[in-house]
């Protein structure tokens, strides 16, 4: 088992490879999040201008 945490002499950089892709990962979800909740606050606000635009 110790062998496997090890990886031969290479754990530094296997490990740190998985926990770059893991914190790239979580980045880009917190992106992609941010970014859909950007898109509808903005059509929110487009679809308000047009009703009151409409309405006059």
């Amino acid at each position: 088992m110790i062998e496997f945490f090890t990886q031969g002499g290479y754990a530094f950089f296997v490990w740190g490879a998985y926990g770059m892709v893991a914190l790239l990962l979580i980045a880009e979800v917190i992106q992609l999040r941010a970014q859909y909740r950007a898109l509808f606050v903005r059509l929110n606000r487009l679809n308000r201008m047009r009703q009151v635009d409409q309405n006059q």
